[in-house]
């Protein structure tokens, strides 16, 4: 009887691991081929070569790049390689990307960076905030970029118990940003259960200096995050349930959900197109070859263009895809003046003329 007993136990529980192994590859879409869509005009940026995890662009056209990005379980080209920033001008006929010099004392040999994002206050000083993985640890740090010599002074280093697994942040003031959690735990063991048991605790945090609180939350893998044009509303992409989340912003910084939109693909990080308001995302056809790398059967890359997201029936359309021989595994584009530019996770990136 006893045997009995523990083999319908051990039963019940190969059942459960299967199930959620199939879940599992259902939400990385480990199925999924694409077509290639192709833009004219395109080319390799010269110099990125380990990634070019997120881009922000500033009014006047000068790019920011976080690259050499290296996560648990996550291919690098060049795992010994610290990370950086680098910026290109897109006025420049012959734009190039260049590396920006950062400030003594700030640690460069463990600069891990991930998701960034730009504030001008009001005196026109920018601000750039740099998700930080030193060691595989979190921080957010907060530079000043300063134009005359191309460098950036480092001002602050933040960490918090609120933002245990930092993936993307939004910056609403020269101290302030909304961030994305995409684990609620920073332990490696623990995030990998988590994503396999399909918990949805992470979520997202507000930070200020006077105050740290959870503003929304029940989120699969919360990632990419953006503000739109009038700073109502707050985007946040749901990388593993496929999902891009339109929250109101309230004056005192909590967040309500107004809608989210459904995609058929893993949407990494989210940019607005400062013509027009558009989201543009940079998006992961297959999630399990991002993680399972195979070079003779790379990550496929793939970008789309929201319009009119607040609308009942938002406009969506693939600007760009390719099955990884020239682009693997996109993770966010940008747009300034009819010039895109498309980075990866651990490849290079793409500039293309619109």
């Amino acid at each position: 009887m006893g045997r009995l007993v523990g083999l319908s136990l051990l039963g019940i529980a190969l059942g459960l691991l299967g199930e959620r192994l199939l879940a599992l590859r259902n939400r990385l879409k480990a199925s999924t081929e694409i077509e290639s869509v192709d833009l004219p005009n395109c080319y390799l940026i010269k110099g990125i070569e380990t990634g070019a995890e997120d881009i922000d662009i500033l009014p006047n056209g000068l790019a920011f790049f976080s690259v050499g990005l290296k996560c648990p379980g996550l291919h690098s080209f060049a795992p010994d390689k610290p990370g950086g920033i680098l910026m290109m001008d897109l006025n420049d006929e012959n734009p190039r990307a260049l590396e920006l010099r950062i400030s003594r004392g700030f640690n460069l040999a463990s600069f891990n960076p991930h998701g960034i994002s730009t504030f001008i206050d009001s005196d026109d000083t920018v601000y750039l905030f740099v998700v930080n993985h030193p060691e595989f640890k979190n921080t957010v740090e907060i530079f000043k970029f300063q134009e005359e010599d191309n460098s950036l002074l480092h001002l602050k280093t933040i960490k918090h118990e609120l933002l245990p697994s930092v993936n993307d942040v939004i910056a609403v003031g020269p101290a302030h940003f909304y961030a994305t959690n995409d684990h609620y735990f920073s332990d490696p063991f623990l995030k990998y259960l988590e994503t396999y048991l399909n918990l949805h605790w992470t979520n997202v945090v507000y930070y200020s200096p006077n105050e740290v609180k959870v503003v929304a939350e029940g989120f699969d893998s919360a990632n990419g995050i953006n503000i739109s044009p009038d700073k109502k509303y707050i985007y946040v992409a749901d990388i593993l349930a496929h999902e891009i989340h339109v929250l109101e912003k309230h004056p005192n910084m909590n967040l309500t959900q107004v809608k989210v939109l459904k995609l058929d693909t893993l949407v990494d990080n989210l940019s607005i197109d400062p013509s027009s308001g558009d989201i543009l995302v940079g998006c992961h056809p297959n999630g399990q070859k991002l993680f399972i790398y195979d070079p003779n059967n790379p990550p496929s890359s793939q970008v789309l263009r929201i319009q009119n997201i607040l609308s009942e029936k938002p406009a969506v359309t693939i600007v760009y895809a390719n099955n990884g021989s020239v682009l693997q595994g996109s993770s966010v584009a940008s747009v300034y003046d009819k010039k895109l530019l498309i980075g990866t996770l651990y490849h290079r990136a793409l500039y293309c003329e619109l």
